[in-house]
């Protein structure tokens, strides 16, 4: 760890003006300081960004701000440079040995000393520890660690993932010691003061790609009152049975936080013996679990509920296709496989259906999206990419695992003790104010209130389905939502319109879920839990509780006065809430990350060819296509949309060309050539071939074009000529970054194309900041 005191300027402000927090790099080489207190973040120009790096904790004043009134600051101290290594690859420059970071946001590259190169070639992936820190006029210095291989060698990718994003990946000594003393079946020891259940028919049904198995299910026909129902048993792999707090298998756990999931591997959270072992609900072997056993009306209603620990045998491994071949007709091969459990799953497939009616009453969101897979070969190369399907079986076990979460936060939150809920708050104003606006802009007809309520959502989503532009209108509902966190200050969940939700049917790979089960052991037996000494409650803990508390506040309220500090207890639930966010987080990202290089690689063998698709975000610096026939993603800069000039209309966003009126937005289909991939910036760029019918059709109708004259604009604009939009880097310097501006509405830069272009006219102007990605 580096600590280095920076000579303040004379100029700057008093030392009460100094302002603790995070740096986040960004690629062009400027950065931002993100504050502890949760207030905006400060611009870090790139001269001053030479002596810092991505993730140092810094002290800063702010020196200035800009027209726009966004603060720049000046770094006076690093309070810490965590001791995270880099990764890279080595080169030879003029007989000079240098790394280049792979995340680009560490925005120096790393000179290394000859003799400390190690057994690393020039272009290898390797390792690096910092031996010395950047200075404001001299590069950092280090040592290379580890030796990866070819950047080209199979699963590497995922190798520089789990070190780019800190991603634990090996377990402690002490934690795979203990987990090898544990059994390797249930014991006679194990079940006492459990239920038997090992008589129950219950069955697991999971992906066919699937390892480890969460949950189990079971639904018979019941008397509710006086009308008919269900009783539905969901029982989950009992993981706090041989995770003690604070061993060192928990320990581990706890770090990791949730499991990671990338094509062909995972990075599990608990030991393989635990995972796909001891815990997994695997067939036709018994198994420890807790049950959440519930009576549920014919209106879908969960009447009573209670929990307990049991034991139980999966007579079944079902996937999700099987089930739904069976639900289909229950007479078919699949169903003649399986006559003793085709009646169980119709008793769920009923249980679902009043589940759904109730989920519908509610109001709850419920967006159709296309999720894709990713098949791969055994050396880990793409060999194609479907779209994963949602049949009924997966919904069925969806709404099973709903209504067991509900019943678990409100049994916690009736017990009176602290846990975690899963949070998810409604949109912000400033969210609500562009969803306003857009929906106004597209002539929907339909809007929000000022204090919107999820069915609003639906509604639109409903009414709006059949048009053309229905995926365009949706996704902007989407983006105008929250992330959930978890947090022991239950706000609801906004998206599944839930008063109180938790996360409990996924002990295997996800933390908070195992912390919920011990709660509700504790509960029933009358005792309460302590969390182990993991996050210690201190000053940055209380930072974090006032940040988070801020946070779950409902949209267009004042954060909840602290009139008396939290708690010890309070604080530490709050850390461990904002940890294993974070950390669900990162490994979404590395996902993501290694999804994107696949996705790279794939395209480099495609290049110059031809493919039909449809944009699926437009930013002032172009369109976003997703390749119909892929499922990838890439960008036509806008300088391949022709030599007119284009203008970006934020509240409808599209890009609309002046002088012929075709317009670009989501939903617009085209016809793209693959011109460029950058593997190591996981970029793929698009150069449109020619525009759909539909887009001269309607600028026809927009304009009041004759066809011919019309056909004969977009001929003399669909050439190559590169006059009125600007360099990539000065359109991303302008806004956010491609991935950024893709997702987020809000996030895409507000200045037209044309202000962008005199920005960059003017080099590095001082007085225009780019916003964070």
């Amino acid at each position: 760890m580096y600590i280095k005191k920076i000579t303040p300027d004379a100029s700057a402000a008093h030392l009460s003006d100094e302002i603790e927090g995070s740096v986040q790099g960004h690629r062009d080489g400027h950065g931002f300081v993100i504050r502890d207190d949760g207030e905006g973040d400060i611009y870090i120009p790139p001269n001053e960004m030479r002596a810092v790096l991505h993730k140092d904790r810094v002290r800063v004043r702010i020196v200035r701000q800009d027209r726009r009134g966004r603060p720049e600051g000046r770094v006076v101290e690093i309070i810490e440079r965590p001791p995270q290594p880099l990764i890279g690859r080595l080169l030879q420059e003029s007989g000079v040995w240098l790394v280049a970071p792979e995340d680009k946001r560490y925005g120096q590259d790393v000179l290394i000393p000859k003799g400390a190169t190690g057994a690393a070639k020039p272009g290898q992936v390797v390792v690096v520890e910092l031996t010395e820190p950047p200075a404001l006029f001299g590069q950092p210095v280090g040592r290379i660690t580890e030796v990866l291989g070819e950047v080209d060698d199979p699963g590497m990718e995922i190798e520089i993932a789990v070190r780019k994003y800190g991603v634990p990946h090996e377990f402690s000594a002490e934690c795979l010691a203990q987990a090898k003393e544990l059994p390797d079946k249930v014991r006679a020891q194990d079940k006492k003061q459990r239920v038997d259940l090992t008589d129950v028919p219950l069955v697991t049904i999971d992906g066919e790609d699937a390892r480890d198995f969460d949950d189990a299910v079971y639904c018979e026909p019941a008397k509710v009152g006086r009308g008919k129902g269900w009783r539905l048993l969901v029982a989950i792999a009992d993981v706090s049975h041989y995770v003690e707090t604070g061993s060192a298998i928990d320990i581990d756990a706890y770090d990791r936080a949730t499991s990671v999931y990338f094509p062909r591997r995972v990075i599990p959270m608990l030991p393989e013996k635990l995972s796909n072992g001891l815990c997994s609900l695997n067939p036709e072997v018994e198994r420890l679990c807790m049950v959440c056993d519930m009576l549920v009306t014919a209106k879908g209603e969960v009447h009573a509920y209670q929990f307990y620990p049991a034991v139980m045998y999966s007579h079944a491994r079902f996937t999700y296709t099987e089930v739904a071949a069976i639900l289909a007709n229950t007479r078919g091969p699949e169903a003649g496989k399986r006559k003793d459990r085709v009646k169980d799953l119709l008793n769920l497939h009923d249980v679902y259906r009043a589940l759904l009616i109730a989920r519908q009453q509610r109001g709850a969101v419920d967006f159709e999206t296309t999720e894709t897979q990713i098949i791969c070969d055994e050396n880990g190369r793409i060999e194609k990419i479907v779209p994963r399907t949602r049949n009924d079986a997966h919904k069925l076990i969806e709404e099973a695992m709903l209504a067991a979460n509900v019943c678990s936060a409100d049994f916690i939150a009736q017990g009176g003790q602290p846990g975690l809920f899963r949070v998810h708050e409604g949109p912000t104003p400033e969210k609500q104010e562009i969803l306003r606006g857009y929906l106004k802009a597209m002539a929907v007809g339909m809007t929000i209130g000022d204090n919107p309520h999820p069915s609003e959502f639906q509604a639109i989503a409903e009414a709006t389905k059949d048009r053309p532009d229905a995926q365009q209108i949706h996704t902007m509902l989407l983006r105008s939502m929250q992330q959930a966190i978890y947090t022991p200050i239950n706000s609801g969940h906004f998206g599944l319109a839930f008063e109180a939700y938790t996360h409990f049917t996924s002990p295997i790979r996800r933390y908070p879920d195992l912390l919920v089960h011990r709660v509700i052991k504790a509960i029933l037996g009358k005792s309460k839990y302590k969390l182990p000494a993991l996050p210690t409650p201190g000053e940055a803990h209380a930072k974090l509780a006032k940040r988070l508390a801020a946070r779950v506040a409902a949209p267009g309220t004042k954060p909840r006065k602290e009139l008396a500090p939290p708690s010890r207890e309070t604080q530490a639930w709050e850390a461990a809430g904002l940890h294993c966010s974070a950390n669900e987080r990162r490994a979404d990202e590395a996902s993501r990350d290694v999804e994107a290089w696949l996705k790279c690689k794939y395209m480099r063998e495609h290049l110059g060819e031809e493919y039909s698709g449809v944009v699926s975000a437009a930013t002032s610096f172009g369109i976003f296509v997703t390749l119909d026939a892929m499922y990838v993603e890439g960008l036509v800069h806008i300088t391949e949309l022709g030599g007119e000039y284009f203008k970006f209309d934020e509240a409808r966003q599209e890009l609309r060309g002046e002088r012929t009126g075709i317009r670009y937005s989501i939903g617009t289909r085209v016809r793209v050539q693959v011109s460029r991939v950058d593997l190591d910036g996981r970029k793929i760029d698009f150069r449109l071939i020619r525009e759909g019918e539909e887009l001269i059709g309607r600028a026809l109708k927009d304009k009041g074009v004759a066809p011919e004259s019309a056909a004969r604009k977009v001929g003399r604009s669909g050439g190559r000529k590169r006059v009125q939009a600007p360099d990539p880097s000065v359109t991303e310097r302008a806004g956010l970054t491609r991935e950024q501006a893709a997702r987020s509405p809000a996030g895409v830069a507000k200045a037209s194309v044309k202000k962008a272009a005199a920005n960059g006219k003017a080099g590095k102007s001082k007085s225009r900041k780019p916003r964070r990605s």
